[in-house]
């Protein structure tokens, strides 16, 4: 049964053209095609990132927000109390009327008691700025990191300056040294982040970021597999290019540097604007619709790949209505900075490259 499921899912007709099968991307006359057990090794990379990540939040992220006046403030614990701890832990947080009541029976607190012990044992788990600082640190170092090997490994590549070439050849099209690396990295930078989900800062959107950490991993694993590798770094690069921005203007946000943070605020939404709204339909979406038609028939592969992509242009969508009226509340005064609108908040929380979730922006979340 097991083996019937497994060449159902791996049909030729439902992922390759018509007349092409799994066995015409096997390696041969020097030719090398990417494979689905390649992507094995993202588990021990993901593994490295957590390492790496590491040592730079203790060795990098620490002393620089040290230097810009940074620092982890000591918070008073709450008393112990098992009981309220234990419901605190495997129940609620944030306990309604009814739970207060029967804890004030249990512990033999005052219900004034218990709801003061509740908002301090909050207050103590609530992540401070110098986490936070660490957390948009080492994303914006991946991200930067990643954007200047995009654009290394794509600069002069025929398909960044023609879409029209992303096809040609398609799907026996010889994979690189650079888009492996270029896949690998950032799939095993994602499958770091599901790693650390449960410890980094948790924010109310914390299933929609595990959601999207899975969603992202799939459509990347999807891409590699069938050899849509070369629109695959295409959407990766332009999606890294504002997110260099974003992180970098939390980093300011945390250090109060108001001017300069909504500076780059202001450019990150420019990029995001042209990248995202302009070059992803205009020209990847238009690139991954139209052109594979001129040579195949449309297949079952075909639609995934383009439907994922326009749920994905309608997220853009969406995220761009926040940024222009975050962007109009600050140039016509309505707050004094750009961090005034609890929306930017939200904005913060869910934004990521490559998402397919379904974020909470009726949330103001922690960021």
């Amino acid at each position: 049964m097991i083996d019937t499921l497994y060449e159902w899912i791996w049909w030729d007709r439902f992922w390759l053209p018509v007349n092409l099968t799994w066995a015409d991307l096997e390696d041969r006359d020097g030719r090398v095609y990417a494979k689905a057990s390649d992507l094995y090794v993202t588990l021990p990379c993901a593994i490295a990132f957590l390492l790496v990540r590491y040592l730079f939040e203790r060795l990098i992220a620490t002393p620089l927000a040290a230097s810009v006046g940074i620092r982890e403030k000591a918070r008073l614990r709450v008393a112990d109390n098992p009981i309220l701890e234990l419901y605190y832990l495997s129940h609620s947080r944030n306990p309604g009327q009814a739970g207060i009541d029967g804890l004030s029976k249990k512990s033999g607190w005052c219900v004034r008691q218990v709801e003061r012990w509740f908002r301090k044992r909050r207050n103590q788990d609530r992540p401070g700025v110098l986490k936070k600082f660490r957390e948009a640190s080492w994303r914006f170092v991946f991200y930067l990191l990643a954007l200047i090997g995009g654009v290394v490994s794509l600069y002069d590549k025929e398909w960044f300056y023609d879409t029209r070439e992303v096809w040609n050849g398609f799907p026996k099209q010889n994979m690189l040294d650079s888009q492996y690396w270029y896949y690998i990295l950032e799939m095993s930078f994602y499958g770091s982040l599901l790693f650390r989900v449960t410890f980094d800062v948790k924010r109310k959107d914390f299933k929609e970021q595990i959601i999207h950490h899975l969603a992202t991993l799939t459509l990347l694993s999807f891409s590699w597999c069938v050899n849509y590798i070369r629109i695959g770094t295409l959407v990766m690069l332009i999606h890294d290019a504002s997110d260099v921005l974003l992180e970098s203007a939390k980093l300011f946000n945390y250090a109060k540097w108001e001017t300069t943070c909504n500076s780059l605020f202001v450019v990150f939404a420019i990029v995001f604007m042209v990248t995202r709204l302009i070059i992803f339909p205009f020209w990847l979406i238009h690139c991954t619709w139209v052109y594979p038609t001129l040579q195949y028939p449309p297949f079952f592969g075909y639609y995934f790949f383009n439907v994922m992509l326009v749920v994905l242009l309608f997220l853009h969508i969406f995220w761009a209505y926040l940024i222009l009226r975050m962007v109009n509340k600050f140039l016509f005064g309505k707050v004094s900075h750009l961090f005034g609108s609890g929306l930017f908040h939200s904005f913060f929380s869910i934004l990521h490259p490559f998402p397919l979730s379904q974020p909470s922006f009726g949330h103001n979340v922690t960021t």
